[in-house]
């Protein structure tokens, strides 16, 4: 008898000593939605005004300066898309909590409109399921998808015929290419790696494994970078040399975020995307996300329509080439019999 109650009294202490400890309710406040350049408070606040030791915040997971339990964050040195905001809170007895929220940027500036004018007509294979699409000295360079079909192909311009082609393990489906110092890198969708060819042979030298873009859609590159999208808004930036990611955009418009970004070019300094399953191609200003312009190639289909039966949700645009010697644009679609060379024209 004497040892339960001695139990009883030492519970009904633990009981009576957590109920008298301070119930902490951390809120970290901050706008749902701000544009590009707006410089926002975010601050830290306690429901019940309990004392607070320290604060650390982070923006996507890097740490940030402030003053007690707020800072102002300048969106201009983020870009678009959604911020995640952090703190790390140390309070009574240096308990630690960390608390989340967030901020969706968009763009500050509306999206110019595009449509286009048909300058020249190529033929193009109707059985290439086209990923990728790059004009390099002279030729078409085209990956092609889907298990069991999905290849590297050379291709003449002007007749459309395959000079060079090799085709992927049929356990890989094949997305998008792109050319940097004679190798070619050709990425995969799911299966979380991408291959690297030697241009001129198309031997096979090495491969790569995806961080934290889990899947591969479209493939470019400036002078200083590759550049991956991968089915989302995001579009990642990688180092030519070891394949690791660097950082990402997030692509906003004024009013919503591109996802589903497909096939990918770099010209004159901007992203030219894919909309995969709609005729669409933005224009995306690579340092901050912003969606600059958008192309409207429906009546680019309507025009493949008048002479080839487009399957739905599949015979879809897809695929940009640019020769910047000759200032020509290209674009095609998956499994289209026709290549076509356009010029833009701004609404």
């Amino acid at each position: 008898m004497k040892t339960i109650h001695t139990f009883s009294i030492l519970l009904l202490t633990i009981i009576i000593v957590t109920s008298c400890e301070p119930q902490y309710k951390l809120t970290i406040k901050a706008p749902k939605k701000a544009v590009l350049e707006d410089k926002i408070k975010i601050s830290l606040s306690e429901e019940n005004n309990y004392p607070i030791e320290e604060v650390t915040f982070f923006v996507n997971g890097k740490e940030v300066s402030s003053t007690n339990a707020s800072f102002t964050l300048d969106t201009k040195n983020y870009g678009t898309g959604k911020l995640v905001i952090s703190a790390m809170v140390v309070y009574g007895n240096q308990k630690s909590k960390r608390v989340n929220n967030s901020v969706e940027v968009f763009s500050n500036i509306p999206f110019t409109s595009y449509d286009f004018k048909i300058i020249n007509t190529y033929p193009h294979d109707g059985n290439a399921y086209t990923q990728g699409l790059e004009y390099y000295n002279g030729f078409l360079y085209e990956t092609t998808g889907q298990n069991g079909k999905s290849s590297l192909r050379k291709v003449e311009l002007t007749t459309g015929k395959v000079v060079r082609k090799i085709d992927l393990d049929k356990r890989y489906f094949g997305e998008g290419m792109t050319i940097v110092d004679d190798k070619i890198f050709f990425l995969t969708w799911k299966a979380n790696k991408g291959f690297i060819y030697n241009l001129e042979t198309f031997e096979l030298e090495n491969e790569f494994p995806y961080s934290r873009s889990k899947e591969g859609w479209g493939l470019t590159h400036s002078e200083t970078e590759l550049i991956k999208s991968d089915g989302t808004s995001k579009i990642w930036f990688l180092d030519p040399s070891t394949q690791q990611e660097k950082r990402y955009i997030e692509a906003y418009t004024n009013k919503q975020s591109l996802d589903k970004l497909n096939e990918l070019e770099f010209i004159n300094g901007k992203i030219y995307a894919n909309y995969w399953l709609k005729p669409l191609i933005a224009i995306i200003n690579s340092d901050n996300g912003i969606v600059e312009g958008i192309i409207n190639l429906t009546g680019l289909v309507e025009e493949m329509k008048k002479t080839q039966k487009l399957v739905k949700d599949n015979d879809v645009l897809n695929g940009i080439a640019f020769d910047a010697e000759n200032n020509r644009m290209f674009v095609t679609g998956k499994n289209w019999k026709k290549l076509f060379e356009i010029e833009l024209i701004k609404k």
